[in-house]
C-alpha cells in the first residue's frame, strides 16, 4: 500500500479520498487546514510556511512517503512541490509553480511565448501611490497578483473607484497580507523576482466566451483531459455553471491546446495537474489567456468521471507516486455534466440551509449528484459580497443523458431543495 500525503485537503478532495479509503491501494495522511471553514481557519493566525515545511520534512522522512498531493492554490501547491523536492519524491519544479501563481510574472512569460494571446497589462502596487500615473488606461479589469476564487476581481472605471475598491479596514488588510505572506516569503529564497505579490494586476477588458482546459504533465509530456465551458451569470463576472464537454468548435479547442503546450514548455512545467482558462472572442476568432493554475480544478474534475468513465483523482494519485496514469474518453454513464453554482447578488434576508436528512432524501433519486454548501453570516457574508460581488451559497455537480436531461434533472433538484434556479439571474 503506497503512502500519500494530502496537503490542505479541500471539500471536493474529501469526496474522492473517501471513495478510495477502502481500496487498499493507498494510505492517506493529512496536513494543513481548510481556509474556508471555521474553526479550522483559525490556524491561519499561527501559520508560518518555512517551519511548517521543515516539520513535515522531519516527520515524513521517517514515515517513508511515496507521494504528495495538493489542489490548494493558496499554500498547498507550492508547499507540495517544495516538500517533494526535499524528500526526493515525484513533483513539479517549485519555480514553475511560482511562475504560474505570480500573475504578473506569468503574464511576462506568456507575452514572450504567445504574445497574441496576452491582453495589455500593468502592475499596480499596493498600497496605491496617487503620485505615480498608471501605465494602463481606464477602464480596466483588476485582480490580485496572488489570489484565488476571483477575490477582488473587478472592472474599474476611474481612480476614485480604484481607491474605493482597495479600501480595507485593519482586519481585512491583515487577512489579505496573511494569505499572501507564505508565497512572499518563499519567492525571494528561490528566485530573483522583485515584484511584490501583494500588488495587483490591471488588464485591458476582454469579453467573450470563457473556457477551462484541464490536463497534466508527466516527465515534461503534456496530456489533456478536456475543455469545460465556463458560463457566467448574465451581466456579471460571477460563474453560473461549468459544463462538460465544451460546445466550442473543435478547431478552437485544438488551438487552445497548442497555446497551452507552448506556454507550459516555456514555464518548464514538467509534473502534475494544471488548468488554464481562456477567453474566446467569436467576432475575431481570437483566444486570450486568462490565467494558469498549477493544480487540479477539484470542483470540476469529477465531471470527467461522469462523461468519460475514469476518476481524475486516480490520475492525480498515480502521478504523485510516479505511476503511469490511464485516461479514457466517452466511457461514462452520461453524455454531459455540469457544476452549477448558486449565488445571491443581494444580501439574503433569510437563509435556510437544508438539513442533512432533507439533502439525503432529495439526492436519493440522484446517486451521481454531489452538493456542497457554503452558507455564511455576519462579517464573513459581508466580506464575500465586498470581495466577490456576490455570495456563493452552494455548488451542485450533476450528469445528464444529454443536455436536455441534464437541465431537467437540475431544475427538479432546485425545486426539491427550494433553491433559486441559477439558470436565471438572481434577483
Amino acid at each position: 500500500m503506497k503512502k500519500i500525503l494530502i496537503l490542505f485537503a479541500k471539500d471536493w478532495d474529501q469526496i474522492a479520498i473517501q471513495a478510495k479509503q477502502d481500496s487498499k491501494q493507498y494510505q492517506f495522511y493529512f496536513e494543513g487546514f481548510d481556509l474556508a471553514r471555521f474553526p479550522e481557519n483559525i490556524n491561519l493566525l499561527f501559520f508560518k510556511i518555512l517551519p511548517f515545511i521543515k516539520k513535515l520534512e522531519r516527520k515524513y522522512q521517517k514515515l517513508g512517503l511515496d507521494g504528495i498531493v495538493s489542489n490548494h492554490e493558496q499554500f498547498g501547491a507550492l508547499i507540495a512541490a517544495l516538500l517533494a523536492q526535499r524528500l526526493g519524491l515525484p513533483g513539479n519544479d517549485p519555480l514553475a509553480i511560482i511562475a504560474c501563481q505570480h500573475k504578473y510574472y506569468s503574464r511576462l512569460v506568456q507575452e514572450k511565448i504567445v504574445p497574441e494571446t496576452v491582453p495589455k497589462f500593468s502592475y499596480i502596487p499596493y498600497p496605491l501611490d496617487s503620485t505615480k500615473p498608471l501605465d494602463i488606461a481606464f477602464p480596466f479589469f483588476i485582480k490580485p497578483v496572488k489570489a484565488t476564487y476571483s477575490v477582488l476581481c473587478k472592472q474599474i472605471n476611474s481612480w476614485d473607484e480604484l481607491e474605493q475598491h482597495l479600501h480595507f479596514n485593519y482586519f481585512e488588510e491583515w487577512l489579505i497580507r496573511k494569505l499572501v505572506k507564505p508565497f512572499a516569503e518563499v519567492m525571494p529564497l528561490l528566485t530573483s523576482l522583485k515584484i511584490d505579490p501583494n500588488g495587483l494586476l490591471a488588464e485591458e477588458i476582454i469579453e467573450g466566451e470563457q473556457m477551462n482546459l484541464d490536463g497534466y504533465c508527466q516527465n515534461g509530456e503534456i496530456h489533456f483531459l478536456g475543455m469545460i465551458d465556463e458560463v457566467m451569470y448574465p451581466g456579471t463576472q460571477a460563474f453560473m455553471r461549468f459544463e462538460y464537454p465544451s460546445r466550442l468548435p473543435e478547431e478552437i479547442q485544438n488551438r487552445a491546446k497548442e497555446i497551452a503546450t507552448k506556454v507550459l514548455h516555456g514555464l518548464n512545467y514538467r509534473h502534475g495537474f494544471f488548468n488554464m482558462e481562456f477567453f474566446y472572442q467569436p467576432q475575431t476568432n481570437d483566444l486570450k489567456i486568462i490565467e494558469i493554475n498549477p493544480r487540479s480544478a477539484s470542483q470540476l474534475v469529477n465531471l470527467y468521471e461522469r462523461v468519460d468513465g475514469y476518476n481524475p483523482y486516480d490520475v492525480l494519485f498515480a502521478l504523485a507516486v510516479g505511476d503511469t496514469p490511464v485516461i479514457k474518453k466517452g466511457e461514462g454513464p452520461f453524455q454531459t455534466a455540469a457544476s452549477f453554482v448558486f449565488r445571491h447578488f443581494q444580501k439574503p434576508q433569510r437563509q435556510k440551509k437544508p438539513s442533512i436528512h432533507e439533502v439525503k432524501q432529495v439526492l436519493a433519486s440522484y446517486p451521481d449528484a454531489n452538493i456542497m454548501f457554503y452558507f455564511k453570516k455576519g462579517a464573513s457574508l459581508e466580506r464575500e459580497f465586498k470581495w466577490l460581488g456576490s455570495y456563493r451559497y452552494a455548488v451542485l455537480n450533476l450528469g445528464g443523458l444529454n443536455r436536455t436531461d441534464l437541465f431537467k434533472r437540475f431544475r427538479l433538484l432546485c425545486q426539491q431543495l427550494n433553491f433559486i434556479d441559477p439558470l436565471i439571474k438572481d434577483q
